[in-house]
């Protein structure tokens, strides 16, 4: 299945870092998310994109996941060339991701 149909995400960036939250729609999904969507998941998915380290919080009372990503933007939104490349663009990239 895709990662879409038991989540949503929300978004955000800052100079060169994007963070993606990971959000359940039922709370009984969030195991599934916290095993199958790993740090290493993660970067792999983005390989050609996120050249920096990911770091994944934990978020078990809200049933989300935070995806810290650095050096993912191209050196920052107001520096990429690239239109599709910032965090929104992202998290809906994530959401195709097979679990």
């Amino acid at each position: 299945m895709k990662l879409k149909e038991i989540a949503h995400s929300r978004t955000g960036d800052k100079g060169n870092i994007s963070n993606i939250s990971l959000i359940v729609y039922k709370e009984e999904d969030y195991e599934i998310i916290k095993e199958k969507v790993t740090e290493e998941k993660v970067k792999e998915w983005f390989k050609d994109i996120v050249h920096g380290e990911v770091i994944r919080y934990e978020l078990p009372k809200l049933g989300a996941l935070n995806f810290v990503m650095d050096q993912a933007l191209g050196g920052g939104v107001t520096r990429s060339l690239s239109i599709d490349k910032h965090g929104k663009s992202l998290s809906s990239a994530l959401l195709e991701m097979d679990i």
